[in-house]
């Protein structure tokens, strides 16, 4: 079966014990997946808009059906007649595989009551991580300035060791995830803790938004454990964070996202080894 492909090279900085090279670098890829519907209802067949997930191409379909049961919109493989890619021939490849068609047995009438979620949805076939970026745009986010923050390279070295010394849920438990936010002398200013990434990011700026401190946070730089995927950054984006760290890997759409609104997005960040994908002007690279 054709698909997208889920890697892809980049060029990026990359430093290793204060000294930096351009080279390319395998990133994986993330592209949102819409999930459609057709369902039968009071007047006939309908297809509705039922979700989006940002993922990496590769098993669409046990993701769909994965997702649909997880969910109890399914309970069980016979209400699912025909799982396919959007069959719009006039679109492009990349978005015709971005959108799947779940078409359920005429005789399966779910649950639906709470169950959309319209996140990134679209009307048409076409979704596309470029339509994720325009969402954006469209809500109102602006690229950020170079001079937000500067940020020596002395001051991410051992950042991740500090977030990682802060995690007392995960020393107890092993499984949580963290977000940490430092400022530009690669100090700890605060730290939160979840199951999911994403979660402990909201957290962090859920608290500053309920104090009042939201500005405070385009001076700060933010490290989250693991990869860095589009929805960290678009949540950095909408706090205006101008620089974001991960433990691990950065996906494709997060570096887009970063190089269209000018934002710092460093990978692999791991005592003095890191890379920079994107806004390296922020770094004060050694003897500059």
């Amino acid at each position: 079966m054709l698909t997208q492909p889920n890697v892809q090279r980049r060029t990026i900085v990359k430093v290793r014990d204060g000294r930096w090279r351009r080279e390319k670098d395998a990133l994986v890829v993330e592209e949102p997946l819409e999930i459609r519907l057709t369902v039968s209802g009071a007047d006939g067949r309908q297809t509705i808009p039922l979700t989006t997930i940002m993922r990496t191409p590769g098993e669409d379909f046990e993701l769909a059906a994965g997702f649909l049961f997880g969910e109890g919109i399914v309970r069980d493989r016979r209400e699912i007649a025909t799982i396919r890619y959007c069959n719009d021939a006039t679109i492009s490849d990349e978005a015709r595989f971005n959108t799947i068609t779940v078409d359920l047995h005429p005789d399966a009438h779910p649950d639906l009551t709470g169950a959309q979620r319209m996140f990134y949805v679209s009307s048409s076939c076409g979704v596309c991580g470029k339509a994720s970026l325009e969402t954006l745009l469209a809500r109102g986010c602006a690229p950020l300035p170079d001079d937000m923050l500067r940020v020596g390279l002395p001051a991410l070295t051992g950042i991740d060791a500090a977030l990682r010394q802060a995690q007392a849920l995960f020393h107890k438990t092993g499984g949580l995830h963290a977000a940490a936010l430092f400022d530009a002398d690669g100090a700890l200013l605060a730290l939160r803790e979840d199951i999911g990434r994403h979660n402990a990011v909201d957290k962090l700026i859920g608290a500053h938004l309920l104090e009042g401190r939201l500005s405070a946070l385009t001076q700060a730089i933010l490290l989250v454990s693991g990869r860095a995927g589009f929805e960290i950054m678009q949540k950095a984006l909408t706090a205006r964070i101008p620089v974001v760290a991960a433990v691990g890997a950065p996906s494709t759409l997060a570096v887009t996202l970063a190089q269209r609104f000018n934002m710092t997005l460093i990978g692999f960040l791991r005592g003095a080894s890191l890379n920079v994908y994107a806004g390296e002007q922020r770094i004060e690279w050694v003897g500059e």
